[in-house]
């Protein structure tokens, strides 16, 4: 905070400043509703999977990439997949290599490429986790919403995701 500012006064400037850039401020509420259901399923999720299973969402996402591309990928499509960072999915990466979940290697195409795999392990791990990850999604998101909720907010979503990838 600037020397001079009080927080009465910071908040009146972020309020004015969002009066300014969001006209009406329509859609202020959805947005931040949406924001803070996406920080606390994913807290809760990660929270229920590690105490469950031991292993982390992050790390559940990054088996499940891989099961869902058929077992393995390029290192760059399992980064644009995760809700990672390239040096974050590295550094994750690695520790599951570690744990002997995945493996990698160098793409035979070109040599310059990074292949990650899933292992027998690995897919195992999976195989014990998904059940347990499926269910707090049921609990803590699916039961809490009908179907014409769960249909709206899926095409309201896709619309964004549409919008923010080719537009």
């Amino acid at each position: 905070m600037h020397r001079n500012s009080s927080p009465g006064d910071v908040a009146a400037l972020f309020g004015r400043l969002v009066d300014e850039s969001l006209p009406g401020r329509r859609g202020e509420p959805a947005w931040r509703a949406l924001l803070q259901a996406h920080a606390t399923l994913i807290r809760q999720l990660d929270t229920d999977l590690r105490q469950d299973t031991g292993l982390r969402l992050a790390d559940f996402d990054v088996l499940a990439q891989l099961a869902s591309a058929g077992g393995q990928l390029r290192m760059t499509e399992l980064a644009a997949r995760t809700l990672l960072s390239r040096s974050g999915l590295t550094r994750r990466v690695a520790r599951l290599v570690d744990d002997g979940l995945v493996r990698r290697a160098n793409t035979a195409a070109d040599g310059r490429g990074v292949v990650v795999a899933l292992t027998d392990a690995g897919i195992a791990r999976l195989t014990e986790t998904v059940p347990v990850h499926l269910q707090g999604v049921s609990k803590r998101f699916v039961e809490r919403l009908d179907e014409q909720e769960l249909a709206i907010l899926e095409t309201a979503l896709r619309k964004v995701i549409v919008d923010c990838t080719f537009g």
